[in-house]
């Protein structure tokens, strides 16, 4: 199944216009099964989740992007959201302690978001973000080669913040995910891989250098798009 495992909705992320049921529907429309709501610093939709997902028929699963020190994570599992601020290793130990799953946003982002090479030295890891529809695609490029090199999982999300963004990168399972304890158990046992929406289909990247054109900062995206990256 192929879930977009990098969503913000506009009920509780500072930084997206996305109303939750539009990144439904616009998900349902483009073949995904269904996505992750990864608001920052944030996992107010968690309430709702169970309720949306029977409304629509449509898997919504809630996570959290956190900012750390050294960049973001994304992580499924948490109880509640850290009250202070933190570095990216004490987040990934809360995570395992509570059995969760943590995984570095957009790695290679310029923008002081990105991990980077800090992910070398970052023990309890559970996978990258291979492909994020809001980066350039050499920097995607940079954070599945990593992956590869480190055996860690990859995945693939839109960090849609606008509609149309919605499921252009996403993950499939290779198992069914049910609920988020299914999801962390997945991306812990590394049976996912990042897939891009091209021609109506999603398609496998599969090799470690593939330059996958998802979006070229420089070129494709918009002003209004740019504002919302982060």
């Amino acid at each position: 199944m192929i879930l977009d495992t990098h969503v913000h909705s506009k009920e509780f992320s500072y930084d997206s216009p996305l109303p939750i049921r539009e990144a439904i529907l616009r998900g349902k429309a483009a073949g995904l099964d269904g996505l992750c709501v990864t608001d920052h610093e944030h996992m107010g939709m968690r309430r709702l989740a169970e309720q949306l997902t029977r409304r629509h028929d449509f898997l919504v699963l809630v996570g959290m992007e956190f900012l750390t020190f050294e960049g973001d994570l994304l992580v499924f599992g948490l109880d509640t959201v850290p009250d202070r601020a933190m570095h990216a290793d004490e987040l990934v130990s809360l995570v395992n302690r509570q059995g969760g799953c943590a995984v570095s946003a957009h790695p290679f982002r310029d923008n002081g978001r990105g991990l980077g090479n800090e992910i070398r030295g970052l023990h309890g890891l559970h996978g990258l973000e291979a492909l994020n529809g809001s980066t350039r695609p050499h920097h995607n490029a940079m954070a599945s080669d990593l992956a590869f090199e480190l055996g860690l999982a990859r995945l693939g999300g839109s960090d849609a913040h606008l509609p149309d963004r919605v499921g252009l990168c996403a993950t499939r399972f290779l198992e069914p995910v049910r609920n988020e304890r299914d999801l962390i158990r997945a991306v812990r046992a590394g049976l996912v891989e990042p897939v891009v929406l091209e021609d109506g289909r999603y398609r496998t990247s599969t090799a470690p250098a593939d330059r996958v054109p998802v979006l070229d900062a420089s070129s494709r995206r918009t002003e209004q798009e740019r504002q919302y990256v982060s």
